[in-house]
């Protein structure tokens, strides 16, 4: 076993991260998880990995709770030490795991908002006059890709009746039907994008790549210029998803067009959808 102090071990896991090719989201949110747990460490006096116990981490996540983290964020950060004593015993830093002797909290899974008729056909008036972002919103809605693959979806990659999805964040590659609502919305804001060099469908005004962050924020915009409540860009994939359920698309289609990795991720959906159609292949537009 090799001996490493518990800041060196810290740096080291995130440049395994990169080098592993994780998404950019999740460098960023384990190592800022892991960030926390060495603050900690420090303040209790602990230098050398091989001194934390699991006391000491069931201490890090008391103090999370006592300062306001909830159930679920407590859960995340169990998962982040386990992938960084994982990689920790994978360098043959640590002969034991102490967090695998710490237990997840209990938390009930909110249900997904899907948004009604009338509140995504009020997001639709409210951006109408909009090009970019009546077509950012329709093509969230009308494929239920993510938010993402949004940012990422290149001129190229409109194919026709399709929309192709590189591979993104270990997705596998696929392609996702365009509907006429979505086709029509893409070739308006085409006919107004601003022409240079730049590869992606959504750009600034300056031509610069229009990143996840400043979508998320616009989308967010409208929806609060249509006036709807407690809503989030990831609730127009929950939207579609319940739509298409709801009028009987068959869950495996379904299930391949969201790049969902396993069956059981769309399955989830139908305690939300009870009144489930006859079975069909047939696609509808929302």
């Amino acid at each position: 076993m090799k001996l490493i102090s518990i800041t060196d071990a810290h740096q080291q896991f995130k440049n395994y991260l990169t080098q592993n090719n994780h998404s950019a989201s999740t460098i960023v949110a384990y190592s800022k998880d892991i960030a926390q747990l060495v603050a900690f460490l420090a303040e209790i006096k602990k230098a050398q990995i091989t001194e934390v116990s699991k006391e000491d981490i069931e201490s890090f996540l008391e103090k999370l709770s006592k300062t306001g983290y909830t159930p679920k964020s407590i859960s995340r950060k169990i998962n982040s030490i386990r992938t960084f004593y994982r990689f920790l015993k994978s360098q043959d830093y640590i002969n034991q795991d102490p967090s695998l002797l710490v237990p997840h909290p209990r938390y009930e899974l909110a249900p997904p908002r899907i948004l009604t008729p009338t509140e995504y056909r009020a997001l639709r008036d409210a951006a109408r006059n909009e090009a970019r972002m009546f077509a950012v919103i329709e093509l969230l809605l009308q494929t239920g890709i993510r938010i993402g693959e949004l940012a990422s979806i290149r001129l190229s990659d409109i194919q026709g009746d399709e929309l192709v999805i590189k591979p993104f964040e270990k997705h596998e590659e696929r392609r996702v039907p365009l509907n006429k609502s979505a086709k029509d919305a893409l070739e308006r804001y085409l006919k107004i994008r601003p022409q240079v060099p730049e590869e992606r469908i959504f750009i600034t005004k300056s031509g610069k790549p229009f990143l996840v962050r400043n979508i998320r924020t616009a989308v967010e915009r409208y929806f609060r210029l249509a006036e709807i409540k407690n809503a989030k860009v990831n609730d127009l994939r929950h939207t579609f998803v319940a739509h298409h359920l709801k009028h009987g698309v068959s869950l495996v289609l379904l299930s391949k067009i969201l790049g969902h990795k396993r069956l059981s991720t769309t399955e989830r959906y139908l305690e939300y959808v009870p009144d489930r159609g006859k079975e069909t292949s047939t696609m509808t537009e929302l």
